[in-house]
């Protein structure tokens, strides 16, 4: 490709597109921990403890409630933000599957 265009070399990837690349001897290792620590730093949930399941078993979300309304804009951002981690994070695509149901009226 060289001959055909003009480029430049960057050196080995390291980050893209909020994707961390690893190069091992014999593997390449992807993973989003800044990408994900940042989205828990915009939703203010950096003190929160992890868990191992994503999601309280059999809960129940109606879009009738009578909780305060929340920022929509914030909310359909960080659920975009999940939404794009759920590419390495793939134990977690039915909870934000399930939450972006809201995304029209969160609360």
């Amino acid at each position: 490709m060289a001959a055909h265009f003009r480029m430049s070399d960057l050196g080995a990837l390291s980050y893209y597109l909020g994707i961390e690349v690893r190069h091992g001897k014999e593997e390449l290792m992807l993973g989003q921990s800044a990408y994900a620590s940042k989205l828990l730093e915009r939703s203010g949930m950096v003190e929160c403890k992890p868990c191992v399941t994503p999601m309280e078993e059999q809960l129940k979300l109606t879009k009738a409630s009578t909780t305060a309304k929340v920022d929509a804009a914030l909310y359909r951002s960080i659920i975009g933000g999940l939404r794009y981690l759920v590419h390495m994070r793939l134990d977690i695509a039915f909870v934000i599957g399930y939450v972006s149901r809201f995304m029209e009226d969160p609360r």
